[in-house]
């Protein structure tokens, strides 16, 4: 056996979709971190309930890189439709764990191979028929607890914290990882590098939560009190963590009372149109989809924007309709977001490139949706928002909530009921309005779209509609200064400058890194909001070449970006775009840029 490799690897799990086996990858998942060793956990799952591949990839590293890697140190087999494929993806030296009667006719010779009965093991150790298809994933936990070295005290608290409301689970599933790590001890001895041993001072004050799971958390903390939705992938646990969350903390304890509406509506269309109405009642109101959802929503969209009606719609982005990949993670819903409707539309925008950015800014979105009286779009996507990642406890808002430029009884009577609804009288774009029901026989007025004057009066006359369309451009400048600032680090102080956005962070922050030891640092500026903030003008001023790194074919920011710029900027910004549905790993990132910067600019 070579060197001993320790908590330095990448785990995954081929199985088939609907078996149980999510339940005992994030158990591993959760032993693992319990021993206070980072994970990056990814699951790929396919657009069917059940019968398709799946695989799951945990990556352990004592640096707590959260990217994905495109090599595999230790494979469990446990798919007989994908044995020959997933072999493919071992890197030599590797561990295969693996059904004993896959067949190992013709199989590499330069892997460490773990053959486990686990058909066998199932029937005669798991008396339950029904449990026996699920629990034989548990087997397998054990196996892998025993070949890395988890203590079995990890393991039950993964199983313990993954059966949290179902207790009377937690021993059968116990049992049934025991099978696998008695089988282990009982029958191999260790013949490969790899091990794990518990850490100090890496996970500490960390919890593991998925994005989706925190954007539902910070919109219940930014106030939201009616969310209409239509369900689908990868954004529907938006809602769903939504309406358990309030469960608990939006029902009052006393009656009973929901002080919460969530409706689920019978498309995304109509979704949409709930909130947008719920917000031009005054609710705080919210909506969540993927793309398709986002291409019924346009004309709503522009009606809300003309008509300057606050509300929140969360986009977890995907690869294409339902008949493409469903279940693949993408950045390519962004251009369209930006300038979702009819005429002249630019929508604010949230990047949130962290699970704790997910929480925050889905609770700020709120406050800029009222203070700037328009849509705002938060986009997420399936990796952000599906998979669970390492990240720092949550802290309670310490701000109340912004509800903007809204006139009570009070102010119109002070106004002597003078207000117009759509006028700028603060010279920012941002126009005063009034609930429905407020007690002033002033406080009514017409809400219209894109036909109105500055007093909420129908005209097509052609001065009013340019200097409402003006003020509108005003409106969306003053919000571009007091949203998200770009996330900057150029302490490389190098010539050469990364751009990304999103979850693509994750793989930036380990391609730095490694570049950075290989003698080629690069600077860093991460996008959070749009519209583009000044700062990334002055970053790419700053830098010879900045390279705009997304997960999309056509570089959407990296287009955004380069109609921002003054013509004499244009040339330095490069484009390096990553697009076949996996999350991106920082080799996607490394080899484009050493090969572009081999090349004389």
């Amino acid at each position: 056996m070579t060197q001993q490799i320790i908590n330095d690897l990448t785990i995954q799990a081929a199985t088939v979709n609907g078996s149980g086996s999510q339940t005992a990858n994030l158990i591993l998942t959760r032993a693992i971190f319990h021993m206070g060793i980072p994970v990056a956990p990814k699951n790929v799952f396919p657009s069917n309930i059940e019968g398709l591949p799946t695989w799951y990839q945990l990556r352990v590293t004592p640096e707590g890189h959260m990217a994905r890697s495109d090599k595999v140190d230790i494979l469990v087999a446990f798919n007989v439709a994908t044995w020959h494929q997933d072999l493919k993806t071992v890197r030599p030296g590797g561990v295969v764990i693996h059904e004993e009667v896959f067949s190992t006719a013709d199989v590499r010779s330069d892997l460490t191979y773990y053959p486990v009965p686990f058909s066998k093991l199932a029937k005669s150790k798991i008396q339950s028929d029904t449990l026996r298809k699920q629990l034989a994933n548990m087997i397998y936990v054990g196996v892998v607890g025993g070949v890395l070295g988890i203590p079995m005290e990890a393991m039950e608290h993964g199983v313990r914290r993954q059966f949290l409301s179902k207790p009377k689970a937690v021993q059968v599933n116990v049992d049934a990882i025991k099978v696998g790590y008695d089988y282990w001890q009982d029958n191999f001895s260790k013949q490969d590098p790899y091990r794990l041993e518990p850490m100090t001072g890496k996970v500490e004050g960390k919890v593991l939560v998925e994005g989706n799971q925190a954007a539902a958390l910070g919109a219940l903390m930014g106030g939201v009190t009616v969310a209409a939705w239509y369900p689908i992938t990868p954004s529907s646990s938006v809602c769903e963590n939504l309406i358990a969350y309030a469960e608990r903390f939006r029902t009052d304890p006393k009656t009973g009372e929901k002080l919460i509406s969530i409706v689920q509506a019978e498309d995304e269309l109509a979704a949409v149109g709930m909130a947008i109405g719920a917000g031009w009642a005054g609710a705080r109101a919210m909506t969540s989809t993927s793309g398709p959802g986002i291409s019924l929503m346009a004309e709503f969209a522009g009606l809300a924007y003309y008509a300057e009606v606050p509300v929140v719609i969360f986009d977890i982005q995907r690869i294409g309709p339902s008949t493409g990949l469903p279940t693949r993670t993408s950045q390519a819903d962004v251009a369209f977001a930006f300038t979702l409707s009819h005429g002249d539309t630019r929508h604010i925008v949230l990047l949130p490139g962290t699970v704790e950015e997910c929480y925050e800014f889905a609770r700020d979105a709120f406050d800029y949706a009222d203070r700037y009286q328009t849509p705002v779009f938060m986009l997420s996507d399936l990796d952000l928002g599906m998979n669970l990642w390492m990240t720092p406890e949550f802290k309670y808002p310490d701000k109340p909530f912004d509800r903007g430029k809204v006139l009570s009884k009070e102010d119109l009577e002070r106004l002597a009921g003078q207000w117009g609804r759509y006028q700028d009288v603060d010279s920012d774009g941002v126009a005063y309005r009034t609930l429905p029901g407020t007690d002033h026989p002033a406080a009514g007025y017409f809400t219209r779209g894109s036909g109105h004057d500055e007093f909420a009066r129908y005209t097509e006359n052609a001065d009013a509609y340019a200097r409402n369309m003006d003020r509108l451009g005003r409106k969306l400048e003053t919000a571009r200064h007091a949203l998200p600032a770009p996330a900057i680090d150029e302490t490389a102080r190098s010539a050469v400058g990364l751009i990304a956005f999103g979850s693509t962070d994750a793989a930036v922050v380990e391609a730095r890194q490694a570049l950075s030891e290989a003698g080629k640092p690069v600077d860093y500026l991460r996008v959070r909001a749009l519209p583009l903030s000044d700062e990334v003008e002055a970053f790419v001023s700053r830098h010879e070449r900045v390279y705009v790194v997304e997960q999309n074919r056509d570089g959407q920011v990296y287009d955004l970006i380069r109609l921002a710029l003054p013509a004499h900027l244009v040339a330095r910004v490069h484009s390096i775009r990553h697009y076949n549905g996996q999350p991106i790993p920082a080799l996607a990132i490394i080899e484009p840029l050493q090969q572009m910067e081999a090349v004389p600019a």
